[in-house]
């Protein structure tokens, strides 16, 4: 049986009354690909001009914000206090850019969908402020990397 779904078959939030609270931390990406002319127009230093300001400090509150609001999105997601988040944006080659968001908490549930939540949103960030130089822009790879606490430990 899913940990989603109660003994009716019905939709319901695990239930973690019973659990251990533990450190627990994930680690994610998300990767997006530019086009060439656009990192090549925007980069000053290891960041991001664009037309509607710096791309990768914005796309970095954005992605803590995203992390901190994620049960407010997922519907079965514990709120949780976000003890930390960190966003780490790099450009590599002439086309991408590496999203790591790691979010660490002390509770009795993870923070992989805080994480996951954080890249994704950071790279919607990173198109959004971008997509007015191209329309070819592409977030790929968005996955779990890691996670510590909880039952089992997690590293891909």
């Amino acid at each position: 049986m899913f940990s989603h779904v109660n003994e009716k078959n019905q939709p319901a939030m695990v239930d973690v009354q019973s659990k251990a609270v533990t450190s627990r931390t994930a680690t994610a990406q998300a990767e997006v690909w530019l086009p060439s002319p656009i990192i090549a127009t925007l980069q000053v230093g290891g960041d991001l001009r664009g037309p509607k300001g710096p791309v990768f400090q914005t796309a970095i509150v954005a992605g803590i914000l995203a992390a901190k609001k994620t049960s407010d999105l997922i519907p079965m997601c514990h709120p949780l206090p976000v003890e930390r988040c960190d966003i780490d944006l790099t450009i590599e080659g002439e086309n991408l850019v590496r999203i790591i968001c790691t979010v660490a908490t002390t509770h009795k549930t993870g923070v992989e969908m805080e994480a996951l939540t954080g890249a994704t949103v950071a790279a919607l960030t990173v198109h959004d402020m971008c997509k007015a130089l191209s329309p070819a822009i592409e977030i790929r790879n968005v996955h779990l990397v890691s996670k510590t606490g909880g039952k089992t430990d997690y590293r891909r």
